[in-house]
């Protein structure tokens, strides 16, 4: 697969087209490093992967009609065009194709998570996690971004990236959850000893659910249990919200960092990690040679890695990961798709 001029992109797969057709869904991948949103689907009864370039994918976030990507400086805005899928060439490949359409200048924010929540008046709302400044975001045309929350040990909003706050558990449409790799209200000072300090904090009362973690990202409520990703040990973990204990539900031969959970299946973002002032020093690093690229498909029920994803070249990191449930084969076109209205 090839996701830019001159740039070959090879993977391998076990098991995974036989687990998406089984559960009836498919899956979105974003790389920071490589810079792309990879649409993973199935045709013909194999793997058919679609890319599409955003200058610093980060966060990917499904929502009704429409995808949002978190990009370097900016979020775009995708919109479903559900008619124009089938026509795209091969004729009836795919059953879903997002077109950009929009995006909102931000600035520096390093946006990292975005969610689809729902306002007030029950229509569709878009959270951002904005890192930089250590606080949860929306966006309108006016601003660069709307402060709406900050944990009650950030004194300031400043863009110093205090406590690296990296991603969002919604439930029942608002921000329920969020992961924080210190709680520091410091210049970058998450940065100190980021191996035993990461939190998951509860929205609603500032207060920590469970600490400890190395460098936790991607909690989900999924069926009335939260999980997280403790990412420096490769671990999908599963909290009890009372007592803060948590439990190994799955070890994975990666960097964790991207999680989505469709029914009894958790897709698992790896990532091979690089000796950085970020990286360097995690507890998983010691297995620096074994860890893989891509993505581990979790049996929740058993903890069993049911089906894998690893990318063999182009891609190092993975960012996000979330599924696309009653979609078959997913794509964005090109530049060279148009959409337009209809005869007057």
């Amino acid at each position: 697969m090839t996701t830019a001029p001159g740039t070959e992109v090879r993977y391998q797969s076990a098991e995974l087209a036989d687990v998406l057709q089984d559960v009836a869904c498919s899956v979105l991948v974003s790389t920071y490093q490589a810079g792309q949103v990879v649409a993973v689907g199935v045709a013909d009864e194999q793997l058919h992967l679609a890319f599409r370039r955003f200058d610093r994918a980060m966060g990917v976030a499904v929502g009704p009609g429409a995808l949002a990507v978190g990009g370097k400086d900016q979020v775009w805005l995708l919109r479903d065009t559900p008619g124009l899928a089938p026509q795209l060439p091969p004729a009836a490949r795919f059953d879903r194709c997002w077109l950009p359409r929009s995006s909102v200048v931000t600035g520096p924010i390093a946006c990292h998570e975005v969610a689809w929540g729902r306002a007030d008046d029950g229509e569709p709302d878009l959270w951002v996690v904005n890192t930089r400044f250590s606080c949860l975001a929306g966006l309108d045309d006016r601003h660069s971004f709307v402060p709406r929350w900050r944990p009650p040990f950030v004194s300031a909003l400043a863009p110093e990236d205090r406590c690296h706050l990296n991603g969002v558990a919604m439930r029942d449409g608002r921000p329920a959850f969020v992961t924080v790799m210190a709680r520091s209200d410091e210049a970058g000072g998450w940065r100190a000893s980021r191996n035993e300090t990461g939190t998951v904090l509860d929205v609603g009362s500032g207060e920590a659910v469970t600490s400890g973690l190395a460098m936790p990202h991607s909690p989900r409520w999924h069926d009335g249990r939260l999980l997280v990703l403790n990412s420096g040990f490769g671990r999908l973990e599963q909290v009890d919200v009372a007592s803060g204990r948590r439990e190994v539900v799955a070890a994975l031969p990666g960097y964790a960092r991207g999680l989505a959970v469709h029914g009894h299946l958790a897709f698992v973002g790896l990532s091979r990690i690089r000796e950085t002032a970020v990286f360097g020093g995690s507890p998983i690093a010691a297995y620096h040679e074994q860890l893989r690229c891509g993505v581990g498909v979790v049996d929740l029920r058993t903890g069993a890695t049911v089906a894998t994803l690893q990318f063999e070249n182009g891609v190092e990191e993975i960012f996000d990961v979330q599924v696309v449930p009653d979609t078959r084969c997913p794509t964005f076109g090109d530049d060279e798709v148009w959409v337009l209205p209809g005869p007057s």
